[in-house]
This record gives C-alpha cells, structure tokens and sequence, in this order.
C-alpha cells in the first residue's frame, strides 16, 4: 500500500486491555474508585463507569458495556474473550467452555482463517501488533511450542512479523508494561525505562502508518490476579498516563480509537479470580458511533472493524 493510501483511508487502533471489567462503586474491592484517572475519566464525559451502568455518550467517546460470558456457563477466561474479540468466533460456545489462556487445538484453524490481521490484509489494510517482545520470546517459539496466545498465533498465521528490541529502541514498538521496566533483566541492557506518555506517543506515530494498530497491556489482569490494591492503581494510572501521551496525538477526523477487554478481573479485588461482569468498551473518533451501534458482545469486535474498512 503507498503511504498515500494508508494517509487517506481510516486509520484504528485497538488498544486491548487484559481483564478489567465494569464493577460496582465499592471502595474496598475496586480500584477504579481510588485511582487518579483523569483521561479515562474525561473520555467517559466525566463519569467513570460502574454497575448499574448504561450507555454514555460524551463529547469525545461511546462508552459501551460489553458481554463477556459469551452465553457460556462459568468464567470468562483470556484464550476465549481474546478469540472472540480477534477473530469474532466464539470459541468458548465451540470448545464446550471457557478456556485460557492459550486456544485449544479446535479452535486454530478458525484462528488462522479469521483472525483481524488476516481479514484486513486480505482487503489491503496495513496491520502492526505494536508491543514488542524480547530475544528470549523469540527463542520461545523456535524451541517449537505450540503454547502462544491468540494475538501471537494470529500474527504467525498471517505473516505479521513481531517486533523486536530493535523497533523498542527506534520508538516503533512498545514494552507491554509500558515503561520497558524489565528489558534489562530481560538481557537488554541497552533498553532505558520511558514514561508512560512518552509510549503514549509511539504508538500514535505507529497508528499514523498503519490502517490498523494492536496494542495489548496485560498488568490489568496482573494486578487484579493479586487482589493487590496499590499494584491495581498503579497498573490503572499507568495507562492513563499512556492514553494522554497517545491522545494529545490523536487525530479523531481519520482515526478510531477501540478500547476493550477479554473478561472482568481487576475490577472486584475480592476474589482472585475472574468475574461475570461486562467490560467496558470505550470508542474514540470519527466512527465511534458506527463503531458503538454495531457491539454488543465479544464476537462483535472484529466485523465491526472490518465492515468500518470495507465501507470506506
């Protein structure tokens, strides 16, 4: 695709976030009531969401509440939100159950076949998976294993190559947590901790070359797995710092902004274990009423990005 096509055709970037659901306004269980978040806050018109939520519509975003249970007993889990949410296939309603976090044999070939970044490609789209991973990920899959998410198999199933330490220095990837905390210990002396803003705006600059840009924060789901007050504040802050270095680039007139989760979690510091409860779907720019109109479950994420491209 010529950098003028990719300059003229919309541009979204769905930034995905691991285990955070919608929770009651309780301060003793969720962190959303404690946590400094100015941007989510002024993104959601000024009101974070909490059960009993419905829909806003702010001046900036729809804010949606999403099922993430899939019409499947028990509950949700990584490998069968994400399935849902990158390839639209219910993987859950196939497999018999909830599973996670890497898809089980079944469900690999509706991976390859119906994956997003397949689905664009196939249409023309320029598509990046923005996080980048350290050597050893990438000696991790040459010792042959078979135990890769649902983003990762994607990518591998359609030739969209994963990014390196190289294009974490060039500011072309960004460190799952952000602020490249572990890249020393990882064996990459060379990789300095950046602030959380500052990755904000690489991803902006990597959505402004791509028609479609994944990014994933999982320290969501990390935090909430530890019933950890402070780590899930900190993990919330984190990304609201990023989601300002990202916006103050954010062109809304050629671009969407898709924010969504897999399953509750970090919501409810109660139980160490997931939650029933919706997730929030927060939709940014041009589109984002199209965007909101066409969601009500998991399954519904992928069409909606891919019918957003063949309409335009």
């Amino acid at each position: 695709m010529k950098a003028e096509d990719i300059n003229t055709a919309p541009h979204v970037v769905l930034l995905f976030l691991d285990g955070v659901g919608i929770g009651k306004k309780d301060a003793g269980v969720n962190p959303f009531v404690h946590a400094h978040l100015p941007v989510l806050t002024s993104l959601c018109g000024g009101k974070l969401p909490f059960e009993p939520f419905k829909r806003i519509s702010s001046e900036n975003a729809e804010v949606i509440a999403v099922n993430a249970t899939l019409g499947v007993a028990g509950l949700p889990q990584s490998g069968t939100g994400q399935t849902a949410i990158f390839t639209g296939v219910n993987g859950a309603k196939i497999f018999g159950r909830h599973f996670g976090p890497y898809p089980p044999t079944i469900l690999r070939s509706a991976i390859e076949k119906k994956n997003i970044f397949r689905r664009l490609k196939s249409i023309g789209k320029s598509v990046v998976f923005a996080n980048a991973f350290p050597n050893r990920f990438f000696d991790y899959i040459e010792s042959g294993t078979r135990r890769l998410t649902v983003t990762t198999l994607s990518c591998r199933y359609a030739g969209v190559p994963l990014l390196t330490a190289n294009e974490l220095l060039l500011g072309k990837g960004i460190s799952a947590d952000f602020i490249c905390g572990e890249w020393k210990k990882l064996g990459h002396p060379e990789v300095d901790p950046v602030k959380p803003a500052k990755a904000g705006e690489h991803l902006a600059h990597i959505a402004a070359k791509n028609n479609f840009t994944l990014f994933e924060y999982w320290l969501t789901d990390h935090a909430g797995h530890s019933q950890n007050m402070d780590a899930a504040v900190e993990a919330l802050e984190r990304l609201d710092e990023f989601l300002s270095g990202f916006l103050n680039l954010f062109h809304p007139d050629n671009t969407s902004l898709v924010i969504i989760s897999d399953h509750g979690n970090i919501e409810d510091l109660s139980t160490k274990s997931h939650t029933r409860n919706r997730v929030p779907c927060i939709l940014a720019g041009k589109h984002r009423h199209k965007l909101a109109d066409r969601i009500k479950n998991l399954t519904h994420i992928t069409p909606a990005i891919v019918k957003l491209f063949l309409d335009s």
